[in-house]
């Protein structure tokens, strides 16, 4: 306790502090005795510490800085006190013109309400300093850059950034007419609204920088993926009122698509087509049964006589060797002989002076080989880009035809039955010009076996 009470005076006794509040008394902070404890134990520092005077003392610090704005002790004379020099003198009466202001009410100013001054900012304390209003992303970073370029500047470097642009090319600038040009002049100069890409006059090199020019569109992305139009017109032959060797025409193209379709099935027939020849029969049945006894017993005869033609062989080999004559003699042998073949190309070479037209001639005829070969390869390319291409891994199938046959036909319009459908003609067109892949219907598979369960009505029934 008596801490406490040095403290308070301690307190009290700064310089420029100024009691405010009664309760800071000495007189009346004086308490009585108190029961002695031991301060040696940590667990009773906080629990029997009396602390009330250091918050009365901080309390009061934030009273004043409420109200007043700071310590008083801080405060100008100015501010703390004022001057009294009696009543202010009214002022005289105006004329009729100041009648446009606020009129007051026996002579009293005009108030703000009650309500608008409880909710009035009473505290003289500043805001605390919003930290996150004055930092910036990548401060630090900047700030070197910063650094580093006016050291260089300080150097007399100029950036790569700036060097480019004092190297640009200026740019040529039209000057703009002063008089708009009438609609009706024949001479002015003609201006598509419709235009896919305007013409611009600004620096390419400003306009790939900003990203106002467009990137260039690849020439592959504007090819077509078929030649084929998206509506094929039909034969002359499919009409409700066709002549008759065109309907005889589409009649034979239909035949030859059928008979195409017959010979592949009659193929497949063949190929899964059971041989009478190949069947088993009880001869051919012992026969691979018996197969290998009778084959074994020759091989186990004929082994030892093996063995003893590979000794003797083996032997002969081992016998053999080379003397230093043969080797010599095999090697200038082998000399001549490398000798003759370079005296032969020798000699065909200057022979081949002697053929000169004929090896014009057998070149010229490889070159319009070569040449057929390409003009055919050509030629197949563009074959190729009407036909539908592999895009999956189903193969694409052509639309039957439509045609009629002759005791079909009708004589009017009202009379003809309609064949096929709109939608799958358009299906099979988007597949035929490469815009899908060729599909087929998908197949439902049921995931859960059907349960059968017998109901009690029928149970009852039965």
């Amino acid at each position: 306790m008596a801490a406490a009470r040095r403290l308070k005076r301690v307190v009290a006794s700064q310089p420029g502090f100024l009691n405010l509040k009664p309760s800071l008394d000495s007189a009346d902070s004086v308490s009585s005795r108190r029961k002695r404890v031991n301060k040696n134990k940590k667990k009773n520092w906080n629990k029997h510490s009396d602390i009330n005077d250091v918050e009365e003392f901080l309390d009061d610090i934030r009273h004043q800085e409420r109200t007043t704005g700071g310590l008083l002790s801080e405060k100008s004379d100015d501010s703390l006190f004022f001057l009294d020099v009696g009543q202010p003198k009214k002022a005289e009466p105006k004329a009729e013109s100041d009648n446009r202001k606020v009129k007051t009410r026996k002579g009293k100013a005009s108030r703000p309400l009650r309500i608008d001054l409880i909710l009035q900012h009473d505290s003289l304390v500043p805001p605390p300093k919003d930290v996150l209003a004055y930092q910036q992303p990548n401060a630090k970073k900047l700030r070197r850059i910063a650094q580093k370029a006016e050291q260089l500047a300080a150097k007399g470097v100029v950036p790569r950034r700036q060097r480019q642009l004092l190297n640009r090319r200026p740019v040529a600038r039209k000057a703009k007419m002063a008089v708009t040009e009438a609609n009706n002049n024949p001479d002015r100069e003609y201006y598509d609204i419709w235009e896919q890409e305007p013409k611009t006059s600004a620096d390419p090199w400003y306009l790939h920088q900003t990203g106002k020019k467009a990137v260039k569109r690849p020439a592959k992305l504007n090819e077509k993926p078929s030649v084929l139009p998206a509506v094929e017109v039909i034969a002359p032959g499919g009409s409700y009122n066709p002549d008759f060797f065109s309907h005889q025409a589409l009649l034979q193209e239909a035949h030859e698509v059928e008979v195409k379709k017959q010979k592949e099935e009659n193929k497949v027939e063949r190929q899964l087509a059971v041989n009478k020849e190949d069947t088993a029969t009880e001869e051919t049945i012992l026969r691979e049964q018996v197969e290998g006894l009778v084959e074994e017993e020759d091989e186990e005869e004929a082994a030892p006589n093996e063995e003893e033609e590979d000794a003797a062989v083996g032997a002969i080999t081992l016998a053999e060797k080379k003397t230093e004559r043969q080797r010599k003699r095999e090697k200038a042998e082998k000399i001549k002989e490398q000798q003759r073949l370079a005296e032969r190309h020798q000699t065909d070479q200057r022979q081949q002076l002697f053929q000169l037209r004929s090896i014009k001639s057998s070149i010229r005829q490889q070159e319009q080989r070569t040449e057929g070969k390409q003009k055919l390869r050509k030629a197949k390319q563009e074959a190729q880009k009407s036909q539908p291409r592999r895009l999956g891994k189903l193969k694409f199938q052509a639309q039957d035809l439509e045609v009629q046959l002759s005791d079909e036909l009708a004589g009017s319009l009202r009379r003809l039955k309609p064949e096929g459908s709109v939608l799958k003609d358009r299906f099979k067109s988007l597949q035929k010009r490469n815009l899908i892949e060729p599909r087929e219907r998908a197949k439902f598979k049921r995931r859960h076996k059907l349960k059968y369960v017998e109901k009690r009505a029928f149970r009852e029934i039965t």
